[in-house]
């Protein structure tokens, strides 16, 4: 750009001072100052006017993106990539016509399976040959209780009385 240093700016001001005076040198300086105002003013607003347009051009760059994918066939794309030879999908169609045509030889429904005989739950005689731990009888739990009540009674007798038991 311009390369102006010290020396250039000393012989400009004195130019001016002496072809506009030293009198009217105030009145210059501030209208210079209000022109170059203005002139970075229209600068800015050049470059704003630039910048939003270089937006608008990103923002149409995005819309069009936006639109290529919506206009895109997903499934389209899908289906050739996992089935690009197409053979899964005659496969399908194959089996869809059978079912339609006879759902029971389709599926072999007329062949029904045996019975299972090896079944993992145990025979109730298994259960019935339970340990007798396993088995709890109210009956013989009764007799401890009262042997421990009958023990306790004469105690308490005694320290009523006064003894000690």
């Amino acid at each position: 750009m311009l390369d102006i240093g010290w020396p250039e700016l000393l012989i400009v001001a004195l130019i001016t001072i002496i072809v506009v005076g030293p009198k009217e040198l105030p009145r210059v300086l501030r209208t210079v100052t209000q022109m170059m105002r203005k002139v970075r003013a229209m600068a800015s607003e050049f470059q704003s006017g630039i910048d939003d347009l270089a937006r608008e051009a990103e923002l149409d760059d995005l819309k069009k993106d936006i639109e290529k994918v919506a206009t895109t066939d997903i499934a389209g794309e899908l289906e050739n990539e996992i089935d690009p030879t197409g053979e899964v999908t005659r496969s399908m169609r194959e089996i869809e016509t059978s079912l339609k045509e006879d759902p029971r030889e389709a599926s072999g429904a007329d062949k029904l399976p045996e019975p299972v005989t090896d079944s993992p739950i145990p025979p109730s005689s298994a259960i019935e040959q339970a340990s007798p731990r396993d088995k709890i009888d109210e009956n013989d739990r009764a007799p401890a209780r009262a042997k421990k009540k009958s023990n306790k009674a004469p105690a308490r007798a005694k320290k009523k009385a006064g003894g000690t038991a």
